[in-house]
């Protein structure tokens, strides 16, 4: 009862429950009938309050779900940058994979999560991790992207951090040629002046 009192606390964004539940014994990783932990909830929601509580408690920000997801890697989908910052003390494993194979970056660069991307790029994360449909974070932003102001920025703070603008998908095409078959010319043009073919 004290573990499904901590659950629905952590979905609703009840701080206060969330640390009642523990104090009387409720465990921190405890889990639904999905494998979605307290801090995954509180993570999904954007509820940082909560999850501060969670990581303060010992919470694991790389429990996996039945969907393969994590704490952390919901990060990447919601942008949620105040939520990335709650869950660095915890020590995430920032080379957990979804079940595209992305780690957290590539959701966050196919959705134009300009903010999101400046920050985690500063915890050290792979640049050009490789997900299971071949495509990089770079990739993903091109591809998926519409070539707008965010999207375009993206690209700029992937280069910055050293992406390989040459990295190319599983059928051997450039993110230059992508750009370049979307009419991205913005992002093309900052993809050429770093030295893409």
């Amino acid at each position: 009862m004290l573990n499904e009192q901590l659950l629905a606390a952590a979905a609703r964004g009840d701080a206060t429950g969330v640390r009642d539940a523990l104090e009387a014994g409720a465990a921190v990783d405890a889990r639904d009938p999905q494998r979605r932990t307290a801090l995954l909830l509180a993570s999904a929601a954007d509820h940082v309050e909560v999850a501060e509580a969670l990581v303060a408690a010992g919470a694991d920000p790389d429990a996996l779900d039945f969907r393969h997801d994590t704490p952390w890697l919901v990060t990447g989908v919601t942008g949620s940058v105040t939520m990335l910052r709650a869950l660095l003390p915890a020590d995430p494993d920032l080379t957990v994979r979804n079940r595209y194979g992305g780690i957290s970056l590539i959701p966050a660069c196919e959705r134009g999560h300009v903010d999101y991307v400046r920050e985690v790029l500063k915890t050290g994360i792979k640049v050009d991790h490789v997900n299971d449909l071949g495509w990089t974070g770079l990739l993903e932003a091109i591809i998926l992207g519409d070539g707008g102001a965010p999207y375009q920025e993206i690209v700029r703070l992937l280069i910055a951090a050293g992406a390989d603008v040459n990295l190319a998908d599983r059928d051997d095409t450039t993110p230059l040629k992508h750009a370049v078959s979307r009419d991205q010319v913005e992002i093309a043009d900052l993809l050429w002046a770093a030295g893409a073919r």
